[in-house]
């Protein structure tokens, strides 16, 4: 089996413009004063971003999905652990769909 070479063009082209998007929000930041705000809003950032890729997750899911990630959160919440709140979370969601408590 031979690759390719658009496909690989495709793959080098596509690692290129993510080590630039990468470092050039490094470069930005470099950049920017990092004044009381600029730390707050930095600090914010990735519980909105864990927020915006969730949220949809759940509203497509339906209750499962929510009654997972709620567990999820409280086991992150009170271990400390993502791995474990991870595992637990899929553990809810197994749970609630095969007790076919919400669908």
């Amino acid at each position: 089996m031979s690759l390719d070479p658009m496909v690989l063009l495709a793959i080098l082209v596509m690692a290129t413009m993510n080590y630039l998007m990468r470092a050039a929000g490094f470069w930005v930041m470099a950049h920017v004063p990092l004044t009381r705000r600029t730390q707050r809003m930095l600090e914010a950032l990735p519980g909105a971003i864990v927020a915006a890729t969730v949220l949809p997750i759940i509203v497509r899911s339906g209750p499962a999905a929510g009654i997972a990630v709620a567990a999820a959160a409280a086991a992150m919440a009170t271990t400390g652990s993502s791995f474990l709140g991870v595992a637990i979370g899929v553990a809810t969601a197994a749970a609630v769909r095969a007790l076919g408590i919400a669908g």
